[in-house]
């Protein structure tokens, strides 16, 4: 990972083999197209994970940066979403992209759910999660952290064929078509910007849960 495992991450020009470069979607600002290119394509890998049947109802725990880019491609190919998360601003961000509920972080959906993603990295909320699910449904988790998982009781959390994936990252082949999909999709990214010199703010205001999408950092 640029940035990460080699210097570079925040470089103005970057050499990189063809097939790794990708053609961005027109019609979107640079602060837009940011969070398409890591939080929408692992996103989109979290949906395929999820095995979400055509028109199938779509629980998604935590509505941060990626979910809520998640949450319109599942909407564009029919499905019903019901939305979990612990903020009002998120809630709201949820409700007006079409989401059909929204409740609070660990709170039981409405109705039972064909596949579920968690995207926030808190370990206890993979209980709640499962026990939304119908039965033969998948929860995958999105995040490449996650803090600790309770105890699962077999009854409530994985009898009928109820099962648990994890999402490590996403092939090229995912970014060309979740890129496709922006092109012709019109996504519509809630994205906060932060100076460079505020990355600090910027956490702490992603941690507390006052953000509603994404936090981009501008140069």
């Amino acid at each position: 990972y640029t940035g990460w495992d080699a210097d570079g991450g925040y470089a103005e020009f970057a050499t990189v083999p063809a097939a790794f470069a990708l053609p961005l979607p027109a019609g979107y600002r640079d602060t837009e197209l940011a969070p398409l290119l890591c939080a929408g394509i692992i996103g989109y890998r979290a949906l395929q994970r999820a095995a979400l049947p055509p028109g199938g109802r779509l629980g998604i725990y935590g509505f941060g940066g990626s979910a809520h880019l998640t949450a319109q491609v599942a909407l564009a190919d029919g499905a019903e979403v019901h939305v979990m998360t612990r903020g009002e601003q998120a809630r709201e961000l949820a409700l007006a992209l079409g989401a059909a509920s929204t409740q609070g972080a660990a709170d039981p959906p409405p109705v039972a759910l064909d596949a579920a993603i968690l995207f926030a990295p808190v370990g206890e909320l993979v209980l709640p999660a499962l026990e939304g699910l119908d039965r033969g449904g998948t929860l995958a988790i999105a995040g490449i952290h996650l803090s600790d998982i309770p105890a699962l009781n077999y009854q409530r959390h994985l009898f009928q064929e109820r099962q648990v994936r994890s999402v490590t990252s996403n092939t090229r082949a995912d970014a060309h078509a979740f890129l496709d999909f922006a092109a012709s999709h019109r996504i519509e990214v809630s994205a906060c910007p932060y100076p460079f010199d505020s990355a600090d703010e910027a956490l702490a205001d992603l941690s507390a849960g006052r953000v509603a999408g994404a936090a981009v950092l501008s140069l």
